[in-house]
């Protein structure tokens, strides 16, 4: 199980650089999504079964899904089908793929060579997590999901102006394009028949 772990934590390490190094949101999540598989793959080393499965439920489940709620909230430009498209391709899925395969085949070996693991003397229940969550540590709690809250109205302010604005330049260099291919006709045109005189 030590190798397991130091196995897991490398490989939560090396998605959290390539999440904070990804140019597109959507493929940063992914290796986001890989980091907090790794760290409950961790959990489960450390013999927190429990813990490892509120980690996949919770913060690779529905903080990730929130998470990807806000960029298809703030990706709605003209162009995002083309963006969207992009995201479609295998190379972008290739990287993630990669390390959540590592992660699988760990914790089969983990499982398999290891049953003690689970036993019960080892295990942390629901009861510990919820005492520690909702008895010494419930303030923070809470603040984590009022922080949330701010982060999500936050990124739909910022988003909506930033929005407005790349619709609005998007319609000028349209114009500006379709401006500059008429005047260029004419001058072709105009060209051509002074020459031709």
């Amino acid at each position: 199980m030590t190798t397991l772990f130091y196995l897991a934590g490398i490989l939560a390490v090396v998605a959290t650089l390539f999440a904070v190094t990804r140019r597109h949101a959507v493929h940063a999540l992914l290796y986001l999504i890989v980091s907090l598989l790794a760290v409950a793959v961790d959990f489960f080393a450390l013999g927190a079964p429990f813990v490892a499965a509120l980690e996949v439920m919770i913060y690779a489940g529905a903080i990730m899904v929130l998470f990807v709620f806000v960029v298809m909230m703030l990706n709605l430009a003209e162009h995002a089908m083309e963006v969207e498209r992009a995201w479609l391709k295998p190379q972008s899925w290739l990287g993630p793929a990669l390390l959540a395969l590592i992660l699988l085949v760990e914790l089969a070996y983990g499982t398999a060579t290891s049953p003690s693991a689970l036993s019960p003397t080892n295990s942390i229940g629901p009861k510990q997590v919820g005492v520690a969550l909702f008895g010494s540590y419930w303030i923070g709690v809470e603040l984590a999901s009022l922080l949330l809250m701010a982060g999500l109205v936050g990124a739909f302010h910022l988003g909506r102006h930033a929005i407005a604005k790349e619709g609005e330049h998007h319609v000028t260099s349209t114009d500006a394009t379709r401006t500059d291919t008429r005047s260029d006709l004419v001058h072709a045109g105009s060209g051509g028949t002074s020459h031709a005189a």
